[in-house]
């Protein structure tokens, strides 16, 4: 089945503009009961504007008093609907005259919220080119003052089967590039420690020898200072045959005077 476009703004725009039950609502937006009750409690979708479903072409007035009358009966999406959904095209889309003034707008929220696309595919989307892209991208726009964000699917540029298509597809590639740059690197740290290992290295890390001595040391007790000997008088005056020194002899009588 045919997803619905922007389901939960087109529940918000059943909850507020008909009788449907909230069954009725939750199978064709493919949502649950009690989102579709929370959205009409105000708790699920604050602050997201309807989609009127007839205007893009998902339903019919018809088709919707006729399940308005009967709770059991399920609505059916339009067979244009259906066909403007299985169309594929190949190329740039391409977009009426009246919207082209829109596509800035779509590209700067494409450029906020979708930074994994690509520009060829941002191009794709909205039917653009690569320089506006980069235009946009590094506000060098003539017309950046006036650029607002907006939704490409509301604008009516895009489908959201396509943006949803393209989101996924980016996100699959950078999916890839990450796993491939990380088994690179592990094939790296592999082939320094095969290097390490070949050299005689050890394979710990350098920090771990030092950290584990500074350990061993610090756990090592202290060994206790030896009592150095108390002072004794020798030591500090010293011995009396060391220190003293011989005393003269007092001249005689007969050395001075003579005989």
């Amino acid at each position: 089945m045919t997803e619905v476009l922007m389901p939960k703004a087109t529940a918000v725009w059943l909850v507020d503009n008909s009788t449907l039950t909230f069954d009725q609502i939750a199978v064709f937006c493919n949502l649950h009961a009690l989102e579709v009750q929370g959205i009409a409690d105000g708790e699920v979708a604050v602050g997201i504007k309807g989609v009127d479903p007839i205007a893009t072409g998902q339903l019919s007035q018809d088709e919707i008093d006729r399940c308005a009358g009967d709770a059991v009966q399920r609505l059916r999406r339009s067979d244009a609907r259906l066909r403007e959904t299985q169309r594929r095209s190949k190329g740039p889309r391409y977009t009426p005259l009246s919207r082209r003034q829109d596509r800035p707008n779509a590209i700067a929220w494409l450029v906020r919220y979708h930074p994994e696309l690509t520009d060829a595919q941002v191009s794709k989307l909205v039917g653009t080119t690569k320089q506006t892209i980069n235009a946009v991208r590094d506000r060098s726009h003539w017309n950046i003052s006036s650029i607002t964000p907006q939704d490409p699917v509301t604008l009516g540029l895009s489908t959201q089967i396509d943006l949803d298509g393209a989101v996924q597809k980016a996100q699959g590639k950078l999916q890839k590039q990450q796993a491939k740059a990380d088994k690179e690197l592990a094939k790296k740290r592999a082939a320094n420690l095969s290097a390490a290992e070949g050299s005689g290295q050890p394979s710990a890390q350098p920090d771990a020898a030092p950290e584990a001595a500074d350990a061993a040391v610090g756990a090592a007790p202290e060994a206790p200072a030896k009592p150095e000997p108390e002072p004794s008088a020798d030591n500090i005056f010293g011995t009396a045959s060391a220190s003293a020194e011989p005393e003269e002899e007092s001249p005689k009588a007969e050395d001075i005077f003579g005989n």
